[in-house]
């Protein structure tokens, strides 16, 4: 099967969810490095202005909107805002995501389910809703689902967030079928721990954490060989991969013992 040529900013403009910060902020700066037209998203626009000010001397250039992405009506008004202002949206980061730890389940705050369900899953949903159509009658562009290793298996902690990031890997497996016909490229990324204000506060040993820099080169290093899941650090991800085809017995064993959950 023949790789996809990767899309170019020639094509059109880049759109980037939650990039003031993080992987969407490292994702933005990159790519406007590259010479890519880049819209920023995110729901302050302060912390865009200062990722714009960041990439001055690029041979692109960051645009910011403010967005927040649960609100349907208002991803659809933004982005036909960008689109009319930038050019059709060639590439897609939809990175959006909050990430809210359980501390005990004996104490389950449903908020934080939905919340979590309707950033981190809805939000994606939210903005394929306009961008898919117009890909597909372009018959070109492409797609980033932004999941998380938390995606492949149960682990500590992350009941409320796992099961949305599983939910991402799924969508992009289901979309994918049509896509291909419509020529439209689909990624789903699955890092692993990424230094970002989100992981910052974890309790427990976070093993390969690598930098958003680091986690941007790797994305975009997957945008250009074509891959439909790009995961890193492969040492790591692929570890956890590989427990989730264990017998559960073993793999909840194995998980307490590299968590340090007792």
């Amino acid at each position: 099967m023949q790789k996809p040529i990767p899309v170019t900013p020639d094509e059109g403009c880049a759109w980037v969810t939650s990039a003031g910060s993080g992987i969407g902020r490292a994702v933005a700066l990159a790519l406007a490095r590259e010479g890519w037209r880049v819209a920023v998203s995110a729901r302050h626009l302060d912390s865009l202005n200062e990722v714009g000010q960041a990439a001055a001397g690029s041979k692109g250039s960051i645009h910011p909107y403010a967005l927040d992405v649960t609100d349907q009506e208002q991803v659809t008004r933004q982005f036909e805002c960008i689109e009319g202002a930038l050019g059709p949206v060639a590439l897609a980061i939809l990175n959006a995501g909050i990430y809210l730890p359980v501390e005990g389940v004996q104490n389950l705050v449903p908020g934080d389910f939905s919340n979590s369900m309707n950033v981190n899953y809805l939000g994606v949903v939210n903005c394929l809703a306009p961008l898919v159509p117009r890909q597909m009658k372009r018959r070109r562009g492409h797609l980033l689902l932004v999941s998380s290793v938390t995606g492949y298996g149960g682990l500590p902690r992350a009941s409320a967030y796992g099961p949305t990031k599983a939910a991402l890997i799924n969508l992009a497996e289901s979309l994918k079928f049509d896509l291909d016909r419509a020529g439209v490229q689909i990624s789903i990324v699955c890092p692993g721990f990424v230094a970002t204000s989100a992981t910052a506060a974890n309790p427990f040993p976070m093993p390969f954490l690598i930098s958003a820099d680091v986690a941007a080169r790797r994305i975009l290093a997957g945008i250009r060989q074509g891959r439909f899941e790009i995961t890193f650090p492969r040492r790591f991800t692929y570890l956890l991969k590989f427990l989730n085809m264990l017998p559960y017995p073993l793999y909840f064993r194995l998980v307490k013992r590299l968590t340090g959950w007792n």
